[in-house]
């Protein structure tokens, strides 16, 4: 399976990059993410529970960054075993390109699964991949872009708590 597409992150290239190595960050936007273990500076060891279909699998798994370009992207590379249920490996070519005040975020993903979840068929096995690539970089946006600002509201006047008939009365 390939897959590619662009999604616009609305912070700076540096603040992506270091959000995309951040294990932390990471277990948030991953769907089913259980844990994230950092390893070292290029190895992560991760647990994932995905249901694709009518097959509910929990993958033990390992991810490795390479070709660190800091803050322009990395190549990352991961192969994760679901026991009975199969397997999954594959890697993405991230690339960051700055916009403005805001970074457009590049991705290649090249995967192969093999097992029992194989057999699903890639019509839908495409559209669960898509669907959690959809839910990874909206999360990923709301942690990473900017915060709500709090909005000033108005302060509450002598008729307020009264209803509508007792701002009538008080208004005579």
């Amino acid at each position: 399976m390939e897959m590619n597409g662009s999604q616009r992150i609305e912070a700076p290239r540096e603040v992506v990059y270091a959000a995309l190595n951040n294990d932390d960050v990471l277990r948030k936007c991953i769907p089913g993410c259980e844990s994230i273990e950092k390893v070292s500076e290029t190895e992560m060891n991760a647990k994932v529970t995905l249901r694709v279909g009518p097959v509910k699998a929990k993958f033990d798994g390992k991810v490795t960054l390479s070709d660190l370009d800091p803050p322009n992207g990395y190549t990352i590379s991961g192969e994760g075993s679901g026991g009975m249920v199969g397997f999954a490996k594959g890697g993405a070519k991230v690339d960051l390109v700055p916009d403005g005040e805001a970074t457009i975020l590049n991705y290649t993903v090249a995967a192969e699964i093999g097992g029992k979840i194989a057999q699903l068929g890639s019509r839908l096995i495409d559209g669960t991949a898509k669907k959690l690539a959809g839910e990874f970089f909206s999360r990923f946006s709301e942690i990473v872009g900017p915060q709500p600002q709090p909005v000033d509201l108005p302060t509450e006047d002598a008729n307020a708590g009264k209803g509508w008939f007792g701002r009538l009365r008080s208004s005579s």
